[in-house]
């Protein structure tokens, strides 16, 4: 007890003086003056704590929380009557590996928000298997959550408290079946799913908000005394369970950020609620019933583990707009194409219920089981792709006009019970063979095979040969001037990657080009040719759709072009931007081609996708898919959505689409959204080289929530650029250059206001184009009252400074 008081040097007035310890406050001794209590919490004291604690061997409780106490926290090894520590809230620097040894009656432990060195909750804490209480939040924990922290080693574990450490990988099996009532295991990097918490029966509370958690949510039905569950900023997805709704005993539930779907969850009134609109997938953005499509997609994605990369896809009620793998007509899903998905689970029998299936692509996926009967009950089905999984069972009985492709699954044709030495009772091909007992038979079999094989294969080299020979004439053929055309949308084919663009009555040659061609055409310039897939159209073609880009079928205006809707002769929609001559001149031809091979890659929810393109002398256009709710505001709530994506890129510096990054951070959007609603996790995601005062960081919030507001899912939830010019022109004024010292070429005073510099820029600007372009390019100053030029350098005729504005 010496020891321990001249390392931590109190003040006089705590009163340990005089030298008997059991005499000093806080302090409590047995009868025979042995030291069982150390309570000096709140003390504000500092210094070390010596490793000669553990000589106190009838201590019961030390409670030394929430002073300034430093220096690693020495082993308590051997203090068997030790029953609570408490020694969180102080600055200890490590955690000894054998702290639990031989703690037998240990019952407390409260360790948080200590800058420990990492460590790991190492296997001595079995020998505290008494343990009822174990908080270690902001501990610096890393590696997994141990398994023997379960019921098995700690049947009467009722709290266990693990956030904002650096855990990783899922929870526990072993959890199931544990007493634990309250559990903390927030602000981390665990990830899988929680089903174990449905056999957790006797939890309160649980806190797993900010983590990578992924997969449906469990049954609670059985947890009947759960009061708070916090679930916020993971990734979730499939339906929220009704039993949840049905605890008596909720008080608390928030579910905000992750890619909840189905309907929108009902609560009692007495329930408080987290649940911002927007932030789930939910179908409606009320409660209700989703459209009976819906329904059965979510249960074919219920089969397959609900893929979170439908989840962040899937919005809305309407699967027929733009809902990845998905291709309709008419309103009927007529094509779904899931190959190279990563998809695992099995192939649900609610495929069936789409009537109106002509082609199911389930190919190259991780997809187990059988092959569902009711599939051949599809009367307008023509393929069946499966290749590639690990599919088995028997083959159901399609029509015989429907293509069936189940190669590379090793196991169809036969029971997954079967003997792996036996052969399969089907083929990969699935054409079916009896089995013949005679040996005789076999060897005739076995001859009659091999013959039709080698005519086979004799044939398709024959096939093959011819086929590349018309390729490489196809190559480079003249384009015409074809009369019809059908797009069939990304994800209706079996490749991913490519649009697939079929011409009706012509010899457009549309197929991958590996470098750049110049075809000539029979009429207007050439149409050049660009690496991004089949994409490339032709003039003529768009002229036809959109009934020579009549006046009556545009569907907007902005400062790049005009927007005009077209149909083509199978009833596909389509809409088609015609820049402006304008807008993209001949030194700007290269940066258009490389954001057409950027556009055909870039799939997100929010962008309206990129079918094709033509460039045919100053012709310069754009081929997207037509969807009515949005279509119309491509040139404008779309550039909205793009300034809101550069806005946060630079607060983050960020780029929009990282896909070097995990699947929950590549989309800057996504996971900007998820950042922002934490002021100290927005913190942290804010660009490093900013340098951040009060005042910086007041703004960067204000721009930052101007951002999320560009980015709203719906275009009508965002706002004019003339409330983002309001918003932003409130903040010029406070403009400031990090750099005070830098030369600036333009002869800008540095301490002068944000528009005074524009001005200045813009003059410079001004004589520098006039040297080097004819004046009819330069912008002109004299008709705007902002500092925004009348039409900027570049820009088409149209683009005046409201548009700027």
């Amino acid at each position: 007890m010496l020891s321990l008081k001249n390392s931590l040097n109190p003040p006089e007035s705590m009163g340990w003086t005089g030298p008997d310890p059991c005499k000093w406050n806080f302090i409590a001794c047995s009868e025979d003056n042995r030291v069982t209590r150390i309570q000096i919490g709140h003390q504000n004291l500092q210094g070390t704590l010596p490793s000669s604690l553990s000589n106190l061997t009838s201590l019961e409780r030390l409670e030394l929380q929430q002073n300034n106490i430093s220096g690693p926290l020495p082993s308590l090894k051997g203090l068997a009557s030790l029953q609570v520590v408490m020694v969180g809230r102080n600055q200890f620097t490590s955690f000894p590996s054998d702290f639990f040894t031989g703690l037998s009656a240990l019952v407390a432990v409260e360790i948080d928000s200590n800058p420990f060195d990492s460590w790991q909750i190492p296997e001595s804490i079995k020998d505290a298997n008494g343990l009822v209480n174990f908080s270690a939040n902001s501990a610096n924990i890393t590696g997994q959550i141990p398994d023997f922290l379960g019921s098995d080693v700690f049947p009467g574990l009722a709290l266990l408290h693990l956030a904002f450490n650096s855990f990783e990988g899922e929870l526990p099996a072993s959890f199931s079946g544990s007493q634990i009532q309250s559990f903390w295991v927030n602000g981390q990097n665990l990830s899988g799913g929680i089903d174990v918490l449905q056999n957790m029966t006797s939890l309160t509370e649980v806190w797993l908000n900010s983590n990578r958690f992924s997969g449906p949510l469990p049954d609670f039905s059985q947890l009947t005394e759960l009061q708070t569950l916090n679930l916020r900023d993971n990734s979730f997805t499939g339906p929220v369970p009704e039993s949840l709704g049905k605890l008596g005993s909720l008080k608390e539930v928030s579910l905000t950020n992750n890619l909840l779907q189905g309907p929108m969850p009902v609560f009692d009134k007495s329930v408080s609620v987290d649940m911002i609109k927007g932030s789930n997938s939910f179908c409606l953005p009320s409660p209700g019933e989703c459209n009976s499509r819906v329904n059965t997609l979510l249960l074919i994605a219920k089969a397959m583990n609900y893929p979170q990369r439908f989840a962040d896809n899937w919005k809305g009620n309407d699967p027929c707009a733009d809902w990845t793998g998905l291709t309709c007509s008419n309103g009927n899903i007529t094509v779904v194409n899931f190959q190279r998905m990563e998809l695992t689970g099995t192939i649900s029998p609610e495929f069936a219920s789409l009537k109106s299936l002509q082609r199911v692509i389930l190919a190259d996926n991780n997809l187990t089981g059988s092959i569902p009967e009711e599939l051949a009950n599809l009367l307008s089905l023509k393929e069946f792709d499966v290749a590639n999984n690990n599919i088995y069972g028997k083959i159901p009985a399609f029509k015989s006009n429907v293509l069936v492709n189940t190669k590379g699954n090793p196991d169809i044709g036969k029971e997954k019970s079967a003997s792996t030495n036996g052969s399969p009772s089907a083929s990969p091909s699935g054409s079916i063979g009896s089995n013949v007992s005679s040996g005789r038979k076999s060897r005739i079999g076995i001859i009659v095979f091999s013959v039709i094989a080698g005519l086979f294969l004799i044939f398709l080299i024959g096939l093959l040969t011819f086929c590349l020979y018309k390729r490489k004439q196809n190559q480079f053929s003249r384009v015409q001037s074809p009369n019809a055309m059908v797009i069939h949308p990304r994800h209706s084919g079996s490749d991913n990657e490519s649009v697939k663009i079929t011409v009706a009555g012509s010899s457009v040659s549309v197929g991958g080009i590996s470098e750049t061609h110049t075809i000539p055409n029979h009429e207007q310039g050439d149409i050049q040719m660009v690496e991004a897939g089949n994409m490339v159209i032709s003039i003529q073609v768009l002229r036809n759709v959109t009934n020579n880009f009549s006046e009556d079928n545009i569907l907007g205006r902005g400062g790049f072009g005009t927007v005009y809707k077209g149909e083509l002769h199978d009833g596909t929609k389509i809409a088609v931007k015609r820049m402006e001559s304008g807008v993209i001149a001949n030194k700007g031809l290269h940066e258009f081609k490389s954001e057409i091979a950027v556009l055909t890659k870039v799939r997100h929810r929010h962008l309206v996708a990129l079918l094709g393109y033509c460039l045919d002398g100053n012709e310069k256009l754009l081929v997207y898919e037509y969807m009515p709710q949005v279509t119309g505001r491509v040139t404008t709530k779309v550039d909205v959505f793009s300034f809101g994506v550069i806005l946060m890129e630079l607060i983050t510096g960020r780029r929009a689409l990282d896909e070097s990054l995990p699947e929950d951070s590549m989309h800057l959007v996504t996971w900007f959204k998820r950042m922002h609603i934490n002021k100290e996790q927005f913190r942290k995601a804010i660009d490093p080289t900013i340098d951040l005062t009060d005042e910086t960081l007041a703004s960067v919030r204000t721009v930052a929530e101007l951002a999320g507001h560009c980015c709203a899912r719906e275009p009508s939830s965002r706002p004019d650029m003339g409330h983002t010019v309001n918003v932003l022109s409130s903040l010029i004024e406070l403009w400031k250059p990090t750099d005070q010292n830098s030369e600036d070429i333009y002869g800008i005073d540095l301490e002068m206001s944000l528009p005074q510099a524009l001005k200045k820029w813009q003059a410079y600007e001004g004589r520098s184009n006039m040297e080097s372009s004819s004046s009819s390019l330069l912008p002109s100053l004299s008709n705007t009252q902002t500092s925004i030029p009348t039409r900027p350098y570049g820009f088409a005729e149209s683009f005046t400074s409201a548009d700027g504005r």
